[in-house]
């Protein structure tokens, strides 16, 4: 079975179309996000014969937060129904072993896609759309070729590339428009890329522009701050507060940042993401 790439539609996980790839593959560690240890290829104690969630919405409540706030990108329906043809890792150790070793490799393609269509629909990025176009033309290619190719490819010399067309296209977009004063009770200078900004006070911050590629917002209060053309890939934004905070233009805003993240009625998001069910 051969999915239909129809821009983002692709990249938003489907469960119904999985294996509980994600329960399986991937391992984790007993902490504040996961109630127990958990080693990669072992299913997860929660997962049923049906390759469903028994404690689904109970996750939160139960000590699974972290399985709340991971997204896969579509990567494990791409796995399961295109890779493998719509095998399932109970089958026996070769498919079992092909899509483990695949699918953390098809999440990375997955989330390098949702940046470029994030880019390509930058208006002020308009020049760079081209170059954008064939970058996800090579991703999405790779993606779609069999177990073998993309177990032996270069992932970073895809990326690479990629990432300075990202980079462009977001201060092409960042500079489109006024650049925020900055917040009232931290330094300008601390508003940059990587910046450390955990538990930070941004509240009410004119953030118009801000280039916070990779900045750690942890438990940041980001309450009724303006995060226009804010460039957001890579920032860590669990538990930050976005309380009213205005996010509708952010660039690079994934839905893990958001479900990682706590907000409210007022939160205003991109169409691209949905508001997460533990908001208030």
């Amino acid at each position: 079975m051969t999915i239909v790439h129809d821009s983002r539609d692709a990249l938003r996980a489907d469960c119904s179309q999985c294996v509980g790839l994600c329960c399986v593959a991937l391992a984790f560690a007993r902490s504040a996000d996961f109630a127990i240890d958990k080693a990669a290829g072992d299913p997860c104690v929660n997962l049923a014969d049906d390759d469903r969630c028994r404690i689904h919405p109970e996750l939160r409540e139960r000590g699974f937060r972290g399985c709340t706030v991971f997204d896969c990108f579509g990567a494990g329906q791409q796995v399961t129904q295109h890779t493998v043809g719509g095998a399932s890792w109970r089958d026996d150790a070769d498919t079992r072993s092909t899509m483990f070793g695949v699918f953390p490799i098809m999440r990375q393609l997955h989330e390098l896609l949702w940046y470029l269509e994030d880019a390509l629909a930058l208006p002020a990025a308009a020049r760079l759309h081209p170059a954008l176009r064939q970058a996800r033309g090579d991703v999405r290619a790779l993606a779609d070729a069999d177990p073998e190719t993309i177990l032996a490819a270069d992932i970073e010399e895809l990326r690479a590339p990629a990432a300075q067309l990202l980079r462009e296209a977001a201060r092409l977009a960042r500079e489109s428009g006024p650049i925020g004063a900055g917040p009232r009770r931290v330094a300008r200078t601390r508003i940059r890329p990587g910046a450390d900004l955990l538990g930070a006070d941004l509240r009410g911050a004119d953030l118009r522009g801000a280039e916070l590629r990779g900045a750690l917002l942890i438990a940041a209060d980001l309450r009724d701050a303006d995060l226009a053309r804010a460039e957001l890939i890579g920032a860590d934004l669990r538990d930050a507060r976005l309380d009213g905070a205005d996010l509708r233009e952010a660039i690079y805003l994934t839905q893990v940042q958001v479900n990682a993240a706590t907000g409210d009625a007022r939160t205003r998001l991109p169409e691209t993401v949905t508001r997460p069910s533990h908001w208030r």
